[in-house]
């Protein structure tokens, strides 16, 4: 079982989802969540096993602050679910409930393309290099990045979805380098499903809880073993093409 455990994103959605599972485990875990929000969700786990710390993932000087501060606490797991979705701003605004109307070709933009590849695939990177020494400290060091389907080029069949698929394809090519440059640490690209988790303002039609998904995605993060690193794989741990 993970010892320290580092959850970005950890505010809301599935992010706090894995904070409440590890935090209510016995014997208790020592967790550092990181999200943009200045106060957590749940404010009663942060007196007890979480340390909450805000934080801009996309900002070296910010997420390196935080590892200045646990300079030789080994991270046993890191789960890494921050993210956007990579709407265009005012489409979202004047179209409510309509997510695909948002990142069509025709409205599609350089602004939202530019942010989402920022959080979503640079912000991703900064955070695994910034805590990468950390991890080198554990034996037996896991990193879970919250990908989804919509980053496979093979399994695109439905278009659209400009930024936030080329943003994860990246990711997913990210990824598989660190897995390949840093074969000491474990990593998984893990698709959670379609999760009701904030990404966007309205419940997309067949979206599952936050919950729902972290019951499945934790039994493949506890299964992940050396052999694994560098797969992408859904909540169930089926391979995903890429």
């Amino acid at each position: 079982m993970p010892g320290t455990i580092l959850i970005t994103g950890a505010a809301s959605g599935l992010g706090r989802a894995f904070v409440q599972h590890y935090a209510s485990q016995t014997p208790p875990r020592s967790i550092i969540a990181i999200d943009s929000n200045a106060s957590p969700i749940t404010p009663s786990l942060a007196e007890k096993t979480v340390t909450y710390l805000k934080a801009d993932i996309t900002s070296q000087f910010q997420v390196s602050s935080i590892a200045q501060q646990h300079p030789s606490q080994p991270i046993d797991l890191l789960i890494h679910c921050a993210g956007i979705r990579g709407l265009v701003p005012a489409i979202e605004e004047s179209n409510p409930g309509d997510v695909a109307a948002a990142e069509t070709l025709d409205v599609m933009d350089h602004a939202t393309f530019s942010r989402t590849f920022e959080v979503n695939t640079w912000g991703t990177f900064n955070v695994v290099t910034t805590f990468l020494p950390l991890l080198r400290r554990s034996r037996d060091a896991k990193v879970v990045i919250l990908s989804s389907r919509m980053g496979s080029v093979a399994a695109n069949r439905a278009g659209g979805g400009y930024a936030y698929r080329a943003s994860k394809a990246a990711l997913n090519a990210v990824v598989r380098s660190f897995s390949i440059d840093v074969p000491g640490v474990t990593f998984c690209l893990l698709h959670p499903g379609r999760v009701e988790t904030g990404l966007v303002r309205w419940k997309e039609e067949g979206a599952i809880s936050a919950e729902e998904s972290v019951r499945d995605c934790l039994k493949v993060i506890e299964a992940l073993g050396s052999e694994d690193s560098g797969r992408l794989v859904d909540r169930f741990g089926v391979d995903i093409p890429w």
